[in-house]
């Protein structure tokens, strides 16, 4: 079937188009239906992952332009790539998203206000300069509407504290890795990042965290920048092409890392570079979970929900890594959330672009998460800690930041 659309490219150009043969992977069984969160919420067949890669398929056989119901299926999607984790056939999913998004971008002409809204967030979210410029006016944003709940807590200070470039190992030296501190997570959440390179080197290792790159590209390549996300790519594989291991600590931007090599494909000189460099990109806690503990753990008594970020677990199938790095601290109680496999409805910036979704998603996951009697909530994700702080009265952790209470015995912050 797929050699029937290979030859045109219908509403499609020829710059990465979703490719013909991933889509006909989809079999259409439905196995992905239950574990979509907008098929969830609005059981529209449309909202779905098969209806999706439908529209796909239509895009490639008809034309010459795409049309507003497959673009308004598409941005509905969150991209959270739980329909991965479903597909008996191995659909992957979010290459297609990927590709068509950014198809989308470049083809579908937006009214202009729309234009503006979705490009605005990229005005400021991936330079951290611009962020720790505006970090001291963040409680301010609590006046504005939808806005408010949403807009991370960081105090002067603290947005403009800085990571050493290098951080040396303590006790036994058992290697050395490169450590991303990313654009959001430094400025908003520079305490995580902290933790992580104190872990790291409580471990045994060496770490080494450059400023530059300010930003992974994460943000616009799931949301149809290419270009953009593409250059950052280049930047952050030259940056750290010479570490053997490059550690993640934000989901988001593991799951673009280890994607360089499909998204920078069809570039001659980087297309083999980016696949050796996302081969060695590895999440802290898949990174921690294959080495044998160096650092003694203190109790924590806590009982703590366990988040599944979606770029963690559908878009890396990472699940049990974290979960038994946080089950051998002493003292601390792991409880597991009805729905573990819905996003929270952060999703980047989705929860900025469709916050009506992303809001009934967010509350529906803060029910599940106080459902479990816990005190406080992991999640290894900046986008997730602020999406679940927003609707759940409860704290927010890093699974980094629990284990380097234990590591060190310092209380954790509220």
């Amino acid at each position: 079937m797929a050699t029937e659309i290979e030859d045109r490219l219908g509403a499609f150009d020829d710059v990465r188009p979703p490719e013909p043969s991933l889509i006909e992977d989809c079999v259409h069984c439905g196995f992905c239906l239950p574990t979509c969160p907008t098929y969830a919420l609005w059981g529209e067949e449309m909202d779905s992952p098969r209806g999706r890669i439908l529209l796909m398929r239509a895009a490639h056989e008809e034309g010459p332009d795409l049309v507003a119901s497959q673009v308004q299926a598409w941005d509905n999607c969150l991209g959270c790539m739980a329909c991965v984790t479903a597909c008996p056939s191995g659909v992957q999913y979010h290459k297609l998203i990927e590709d068509t998004r950014a198809q989308v971008e470049r083809r579908y002409e937006r009214p202009r206000l729309e234009r503006l809204k979705r490009r605005a967030p990229f005005w400021l979210f991936p330079y951290p300069a611009r962020l720790r410029a505006v970090a001291p006016f963040s409680p301010l944003a609590r006046f504005v509407p939808r806005l408010g709940r949403l807009a991370p807590r960081v105090s002067p200070r603290e947005a403009l504290r800085r990571l050493p470039e290098r951080t040396p190992a303590r006790g036994t030296r058992r290697g050395s890795v490169g450590f991303l501190q990313g654009c959001v997570q430094r400025v908003f959440f520079g305490r995580v990042n902290r933790a992580t390179v104190e872990v790291l080197a409580a471990e045994g290792f060496d770490v080494f965290a450059p400023a530059r790159p300010g930003c992974c590209g994460a943000l616009e390549l799931h949301t149809g920048w290419a270009d953009a996300a593409r250059e950052r790519a280049r930047r952050t594989i030259a940056a750290f092409e010479h570490c053997e291991t490059v550690v993640v600590n934000a989901a988001g931007c593991g799951s673009s890392m280890k994607d360089y090599g499909h998204a920078l494909r069809d570039d001659p000189a980087w297309a083999d570079r980016a696949a050796a460099f996302s081969a060695k990109v590895r999440d802290v806690a898949e990174f921690l979970a294959a080495v044998e503990p160096a650092a003694g753990r203190r109790p924590v008594e806590l009982k703590v929900a366990y988040h599944d970020a979606c770029h963690l677990a559908h878009a890396q199938g990472v699940r049990e890594q974290p979960r038994a790095l946080l089950r051998a601290i002493p003292g601390l109680e792991l409880l597991e959330p009805a729905e573990w496999e819905l996003c929270c409805g952060s999703a980047g910036v989705y929860n900025l672009l469709k916050p009506e979704p992303a809001a009934a998603l967010g509350e529906r996951k803060a029910r599940n998460l106080l459902a479990t009697g816990a005190q406080a909530v992991a999640a290894a994700n900046p986008g997730c800690a602020v999406q679940i702080a927003a609707y759940a009265d409860l704290p927010v952790y890093h699974p980094m930041e629990i284990l380097h209470a234990s590591l060190t015995g310092r209380p954790l912050h509220r």
